[in-house]
């Protein structure tokens, strides 16, 4: 759904009138700022099958630092994978990287372990292996949840707030639609019968059941094992 649907969906719901674009009118202006302020607590609320892909690094042959390109600074990690040499990588602190790097002789070898090292000039995350790669070209695979910007050779393919008027939602629009329409509701006082408290009622209503469609695609995530 594009921003402008979306703007117009939480319109009609205030019995407004629609808008060709966005930024036509203040109030719209108004209701585009709580769309994106409920996008946002909506990604923040549930890793999302939208959300997810896989990011690739190819190592080179003693250099450890490495940048994850166009993921920006709000990434998750899932799983992450030594695709070359088949098996899992592991995340260590970065207090556990200083004592290998800084404190010994590094080990020379297959990377097993990550962690991460802030973010380069471009706002991409830095992630830093272990053993120091002695071959250029092992693949290392990571499983992420991606949130804010995210882009390509300086091109944004998705952006972490909704801007023109095509701009797409990826997740799903109901509970983005329904919460931004509970926070106007409550910043103006009156919706002619619903009060907010229903409103944000409702929007969590969306929200869980949006949750629980996402979440039988990944049922390991949600099922708990006691040993």
């Amino acid at each position: 759904m594009t921003y402008l649907n979306l703007v117009n969906n939480v319109l009609r719901r205030l019995r407004e009138e629609e808008v060709t674009s966005v930024a036509q009118t203040t109030y719209s202006k108004l209701v585009g700022d709580f769309v994106n302020d409920a996008k946002k607590s909506v990604e923040d609320a549930w890793d999302w099958s939208a959300l997810r892909t896989t990011l690739t690094i190819s190592t080179t042959a003693g250099i450890f630092n490495y940048v994850m390109t166009g993921a920006g600074n709000q990434l998750k990690v899932l799983h992450a994978y030594n695709d070359s040499d088949n098996f899992d990588m592991q995340y260590q602190t970065p207090l556990w990287f200083d004592d290998k790097y800084m404190k010994q002789e590094p080990q020379s070898g297959s990377p097993r372990y990550y962690t991460f090292n802030g973010v380069n000039a471009n706002g991409d995350t830095q992630v830093e292996v272990y053993p120091k790669p002695d071959t250029t070209g092992t693949l290392l695979r990571f499983n992420v949840v991606l949130r804010g910007d995210i882009t390509d050779s300086g091109t944004v393919l998705r952006p972490d707030e909704l801007v023109n008027d095509t701009d797409q939602l990826i997740i799903p629009s109901q509970p983005v639609i329904h919460l931004a329409l509970a926070l106007l509701a409550r910043e103006r006082g009156e919706t002619g019968g619903t009060s907010a408290p229903e409103y944000f009622q409702i929007a969590d209503r969306y929200l869980s059941d949006a949750i629980a469609m996402d979440a039988q695609k990944h049922p390991e995530e949600t099922i708990w094992f006691t040993p």
